[in-house]
């Protein structure tokens, strides 16, 4: 008996440090998440916290974290100073149609690079991922002659159309194609499908946490894009949120507490969209891990 409890006593104290020190490394790992978070949160939070007071409160120095007066009339009156509703469809319309437009062109894309077989394929998948290299501001005075000849200014199909055309969602897409069994193609050929419909029943709806995720990222990127729209609209009845912010930059000066307000009432479209698709996009991991890779 007494020769056996040395021999137990290192493996019951290492047991016990590790009881120990888990509790510890979870608390650490939870602070330092719960750290990062916050950094992250921070702009946000003081957007929303300039938003609420008065214009000289926000250029007073010193800096105060916290409003001293609550100004909450900054919302409304950042709506009703501008024409808010028409930059609010004007953005709408914008951003949905690029997001429905790179949608169908990504997944028709996609679909040809990752299944079909034809002769320089990943030669021309390698040119056309090259264009994600390119800058946009490279690309504006092209696209803004090619417009201007088309008569487009001003119009939505121009805002649209000139950037509607994504590598990145093909990019996207095409990978996570590869990861589905092409088994699934193969039984759906025997039952007489055709390459569209197997596309269409078969790999759109496997695909939902990727097309989910492309969504997201290409409605978000439209919804708050400002060179484009600059470019591409010479008035008010088109213009968009992002440049309709900037009529409260005037002679007189800049109503930072308004554009505060704007801009925090014009994130709520994007955080909407992000909570109706977080579960599809959640549901892409369990999807990719039941796959068992490719």
């Amino acid at each position: 008996m007494t020769t056996d409890a040395p021999s137990r006593n290192p493996h019951s104290q290492s047991r016990n440090r590790q009881r120990i020190l888990r509790p510890i490394g979870t608390l650490i790992s939870y602070a330092g998440l719960s750290l990062v978070a916050l950094l992250f949160l921070f702009p946000f939070f003081w957007m929303v916290s300039n938003a609420v007071r008065s214009n000289t409160e926000v250029l007073a120095v010193p800096v105060r974290i916290l409003p001293e007066e609550y100004q909450w009339g900054n919302f409304v009156e950042a709506l009703v100073s501008l024409p808010f509703g028409t930059f609010l469809m004007n953005s709408f319309i914008v951003a949905c149609g690029v997001t429905a437009i790179v949608l169908v062109v990504s997944c028709l894309s996609a679909y040809a690079f990752a299944r079909l077989r034809f002769p320089g394929r990943e030669g021309l998948l390698l040119t056309y991922l090259s264009t994600l290299m390119i800058p946009q501001v490279m690309l504006v005075i092209p696209l803004f002659l090619v417009v201007s000849k088309l008569g487009w200014i001003n119009t939505y199909h121009g805002m649209i159309l000139p950037v509607a055309f994504s590598s990145f969602g093909t990019f996207l897409l095409r990978q996570f194609i590869l990861g589905i069994p092409k088994d699934l193609d193969e039984a759906a050929m025997m039952d007489g499908a055709s390459r569209l419909r197997i596309l269409v029943t078969v790999i759109v709806p496997l695909a939902m946490p990727a097309i989910g995720l492309l969504s997201l990222f290409t409605f978000i990127a439209q919804w708050k894009s400002f060179l484009w729209p600059l470019i591409a609209t010479s008035g008010l009845d088109k213009a968009t949120l992002p440049l309709g912010l900037t009529l409260f930059q005037t002679q007189q000066g800049t109503s930072w507490n308004y554009i505060m307000a704007g801009a925090t009432i014009s994130m709520v479209p994007g955080i909407i969209l992000a909570i109706v698709l977080q579960r599809v996009i959640y549901r892409g991991i369990t999807v990719g891990s039941g796959f068992g890779g490719r």
